[in-house]
């Protein structure tokens, strides 16, 4: 009941704290971005990678259209998997003025969109029936011939309502614009969150992990063990991070898969500094010695003992390395050793398009800059509201 209590009490004095309280929130809906990446995208393409050039570097809030083949359908996919993966497309679209799809006679026409517009179109079987080998108009219908000789008609009346009516045509903006290569800037955004948080979720995991594991083995045992743990803290501290990262992603290659290892594996020495001096002030206690003198084993006293009182300290030090995550992998894709293209990482972003900052367009830089520097304030925020809400002398 008491701890029941204690714990309303902290989290009555962080919801105190409003900049702590909005990046909690602000976090929360950064993961929840993340999971839903795809289904709230504009561009649900893997990696929201679908190049327009002809909407390439369009002012924010442009509106596109496109055709659609009817022919053409989706490949087989369940929820799951687009939610992962985006939706792998077959059907082919076309960037067009909406209003300029007509049909004419046996073939669909349009105008591209662009600098300079530019007429374009297909033969009917092409776009409506590509199985077909031949077609025949009359006054009422459209008659598709396939070599097997299977027929199928289509109402020509029909056909041109739905052209009329932009049935074959899907319209989708472009909130922030698109960059070089006509693709749209939001959906990376968004997709970015991902990237960043499950290379920031991992990097923290693994630091956690190496820095409780050796924190608490030095700070407890003491001795040659305490010994050789500050031997490899003091080692590994001494090397810059940034060239350790570098070290490890040119031995084991690049990627992501790598990167999230490659961050967490210099950010554990702040978790076993903290841990090893928050484990040896514990383990004085009396309650620690009544353990002991009870014959509880040590990893029992560690587990049901120790552990539990560094939940505070370690919350507050992993929430600090997860922005530190952020940063590095973002200066990582920067330079080109984190992510690769095409995923969308906002450092690989910032500078693909850091040249347009100058250049009229400065949104291109801007937006995945925003993004970077709102989710590493968030976190640290959060770090600050954990460490003033848990820390018992500021009450």
């Amino acid at each position: 009941m008491a701890e029941s209590t204690e714990r309303v009490k902290i989290w009555r004095r962080f919801c105190k704290n409003i900049p702590a309280l909005a990046s909690l929130v602000i976090i929360s809906v950064s993961f929840l971005v993340s999971v839903l990446a795809y289904v709230i995208a504009p561009d649900n393409s893997p990696d929201a990678n679908a190049q327009f050039p002809e909407y390439a570097l369009c002012p924010p809030g442009t509106k596109a259209g496109f055709l659609v083949f009817p022919s053409d359908t989706y490949m087989p996919q369940n929820f799951f998997d687009k939610l992962a993966h985006g939706v792998s497309k077959n059907r082919r679209t076309v960037p067009v003025f909406p209003e300029t799809v007509t049909l004419r006679g046996d073939s669909i026409c349009w105008i591209y969109p662009g600098s300079t517009p530019v007429e374009g179109g297909t033969h009917l079987v092409d776009f409506y029936f590509p199985g077909a080998d031949s077609i025949t108009i009359s006054s009422d219908y459209f008659v598709f011939t396939t070599y097997t000789g299977e027929r199928m008609s289509v109402s020509r009346e029909g056909l041109s309502s739905k052209f009329r009516s932009g049935v074959f045509v899907e319209s989708r903006f472009f909130f922030l614009g698109a960059d070089k290569y006509g693709r749209c800037i939001y959906s990376r955004i968004l997709l970015g969150f991902r990237v960043s948080l499950f290379v920031g979720l991992l990097a923290v995991f693994v630091s956690l992990t190496i820095g409780l594991t050796l924190g608490l083995t030095g700070g407890y045992f003491g001795g040659r063990a305490d010994d050789m743990v500050m031997l490899l803290v003091n080692t590994v501290w001494s090397v810059p991070t940034l060239l350790l990262v570098f070290a490890v992603v040119l031995a084991l290659g690049r990627g992501i898969s790598v990167i999230f290892l490659a961050v967490g594996l210099t950010m554990w020495v702040d978790v076993a500094r903290i841990v090893r001096g928050q484990t040896i002030a514990i383990r004085a206690q009396p309650f620690v010695e009544a353990a002991r003198s009870m014959g509880m084993s040590h990893a029992r006293i560690i587990l049901y003992h120790i552990l539990p009182n560094l939940v505070g300290p370690v919350m507050v030090v992993a929430a600090g390395n997860f922005a530190t995550s952020i940063l590095v992998e973002s200066g990582l894709s920067y330079l080109g050793f984190g992510v690769q293209p095409p995923t969308p990482s906002w450092g690989g972003m910032l500078s693909e398009n850091y040249g347009y900052a100058i250049g009229g367009k400065p949104l291109l830089a801007l937006a995945p800059a925003l993004a970077i520097a709102i989710a590493v304030l968030a976190f640290n925020l959060l770090g600050n509201g954990l460490r003033d809400a848990l820390d018992v002398k500021i009450r």
